[in-house]
């Protein structure tokens, strides 16, 4: 399984493209924006996208569904619980003075424990609200994609709607939980590791 990193929109968000060489299935995690960028990136590797995969609803991390949508016909998947904060990305969006529409609907709402196939790897749903009411995050082999869940040294803000710290101090638990050596493949910022935010984010004191 191979990972890309395209950084897209005006607030730098982690598009992650996840594809398997041998068969070029692929999925995209939070198309923030952008859209050109992110269909030449797949065209280039000639990637059949299945999903298109939003950890949350937040507008910074939908920008680019819709087109996504069109040009590939791929299943568009988030959690119900942010349906309302997809559904208003463009009002979103308008409160940081940046012009946005709002995303192609829902194909496909995931829940705990929910997998989906990429070639020959398998990625399992984890709910993980607390940043939003529907936050997700995907585990698969050896990394797990946070969105706005935990950064590298930090975690997402709670203080936008539907924001929640005590439902977040427990979603970041279940993320520390996993093996040490998970890659964290986050929303923003470089990658880290559950290892190294166990010993150096400063939202372990909360736990």
């Amino acid at each position: 399984m191979e990972i890309e990193r395209l950084v897209v929109g005006p607030l730098q968000v982690n598009c992650w493209l996840v594809y398997d060489k041998k068969t070029l299935d692929a999925m995209v995690v939070d198309p923030g924006e952008d859209a050109d960028k992110i269909i030449r990136a797949l065209e280039i590797k000639k990637l059949k996208v299945r999903y298109i995969v939003c950890t949350h609803g937040h507008f910074d991390h939908v920008g680019a569904v819709s087109r996504l949508k069109e040009k590939t016909g791929a299943v568009v998947v988030i959690n119900k619980n942010d349906l309302g904060l997809y559904s208003r990305a463009k009002d979103q969006a308008a409160v940081w003075g940046i012009a946005a529409e709002n995303p192609a609907a829902p194909d496909m709402f995931v829940s705990e424990g929910d997998e989906l196939s990429v070639g020959g790897a398998k990625f399992k749903v984890i709910l993980t609200p607390g940043h939003s009411p529907g936050g997700i995050c995907l585990v698969g082999g050896d990394v797990v994609f946070t969105g706005d869940t935990v950064f590298a040294g930090s975690v997402g803000r709670t203080d936008f709607p539907g924001g929640d710290i005590s439902a977040l101090k427990r979603s970041f638990a279940v993320i520390m939980s996993l093996p040490s050596e998970t890659g964290i493949l986050p929303g923003h910022g470089e990658p880290s590791t559950v290892k190294h935010e166990k010993e150096n984010n400063f939202f372990m004191h909360e736990l």
